[in-house]
């Protein structure tokens, strides 16, 4: 390079599923020029499945419109804003102003970096779960932020322990970060949940960043932190479209919030982009407004995949919670590692992959209470999950 790289960039890595990907693509490569099938890929949450028909017919209707491919609102369209709110009026009880509380996002992984540079300073402190998304922790690190981890485990439900919290060094804590139902442990939430979260902000003076895309995914009932008394006076929360309606690579999501957080929210954004292409937006009006009976569908061909995931982790001796939500499987291997430096998690999920051609998520990525862990997407047709399963017993 003619130039150095700025130094932020030194705090983080290129995204692992980015690296992994690359390395599965040379093996598959390999594989083919030996006759192999390619490996089987069970560690990342992309929903295979159509979206709604309606959405998919509202794309391609705007698509043909000659006005629909100019330069949008920054703020978003009139009606994507109303159908947020009223989704969240019929599935979480939460009314939220279209005009001023709701802001589309282009998906929403991309709000925790927009989160990050409109509300934290050099040196500011961000509690960031562990086990937990690892964009929280290299959101925080790009804009030099201090990241403070807080443990979620097993034993405590992998909800945060308060108690603990409360004894941490608080001073300079600005943000929050939490993900519920959990991932990637699959964890509920609940309402005594959000209720000590919305408690330990206001009274700490924390915002608290809840991110929620996993309510409906093998949940019957769908919870938001907005939900709470006194919420609005220190909570965000986090939405898309890509996991509960099969629309990720469609990059449609949102962040709900006061008025005040919206507006610092959009002062970065417009710096960002220029508004989210028209007949997106139409298309998530329409997903928007499906019904118990799209869900109920959903989740019972999750429930089906949960079950064959299940019965990989049982070859395996793999421990697990077999009503988790969200759309992975979390389960704890049974045998410590005998190599230095490589977690139990890691040295299982390359035995299968290298040996088997599955790959399987090690639970180090999301953090060190992850070491002994491994993470089954359930994003893969229950055929390919028994085809994964009789791999794997070939080689144990």
């Amino acid at each position: 390079m003619i130039i150095s790289p700025a130094h932020r960039t030194e705090s983080v890595q290129e995204y692992y599923f980015s690296r992994k990907l690359k390395e599965i693509a040379s093996m598959n490569a390999a594989r083919e020029a030996a006759g192999e099938e390619p490996v089987i890929n069970l560690g990342i949450g992309s929903p295979d499945g159509m979206p709604p028909q309606e959405a998919v017919g509202a794309l391609c209707a705007s698509a043909l419109q000659p006005g629909s491919h100019a330069y949008q609102s920054y703020v978003g369209l009139p009606e994507l804003r109303h159908a947020f709110a009223d989704w969240y009026a019929r599935w979480y009880g939460v009314q939220l102003d279209p005009k001023t509380e709701i802001q589309p996002l282009v998906g929403s992984k991309e709000a925790i970096l927009l989160i990050s540079l409109a509300f934290l300073n050099k040196g500011d402190k961000v509690l960031v779960p562990d086990p937990g998304y690892p964009t929280y922790s290299s959101a925080s690190s790009l804009v030099e932020a201090e990241i403070v981890t807080y443990d979620l485990c097993e034993e405590n439900g992998w909800q945060p322990d308060f108690d603990t919290l409360e004894q941490m060094d608080l001073s300079g804590v600005k943000i929050m970060w939490t993900n519920y139902p959990n991932m990637p442990t699959g964890a509920p939430a609940s309402e005594d949940l959000y209720a000590r979260l919305v408690d330990f902000g206001r009274r700490h003076g924390i915002m608290i960043c809840n991110d929620n895309p996993y309510s409906f995914i093998l949940n019957d009932n769908p919870l938001s932190i907005l939900a709470q008394p006194g919420a609005r006076d220190c909570c965000l929360e986090l939405n898309s479209l890509s996991k509960a309606h099969n629309m990720a690579g469609w990059r449609i999501g949102m962040v709900a919030a006061e008025a005040d957080v919206i507006a610092q929210i959009l002062k970065v954004k417009s710096q960002m982009d220029s508004g989210m292409f028209k007949p997106l937006q139409l298309a998530a009006v329409e997903a928007l407004k499906q019904g118990p009976e799209w869900f109920a569908e959903l989740n019972a061909e999750y429930a089906r995949r949960r079950v064959l995931a299940g019965e990989i982790f049982d070859l395996l001796g793999v421990k697990y919670d077999s009503s988790s939500s969200g759309m992975f499987l979390w389960g704890k291997v049974a045998v410590k590692s005998d190599e230095a430096g490589i977690s139990p998690g890691q040295q299982l999920s390359d035995k299968i992959l290298y040996e088997a051609g599955v790959f399987i998520t090690p639970g180090f990525i999301f953090g060190r209470n992850g070491e002994n862990y491994i993470r089954i997407s359930l994003c893969a047709k229950p055929e390919v999950l028994k085809k994964a399963a009789d791999r794997i017993k070939s080689i144990l």
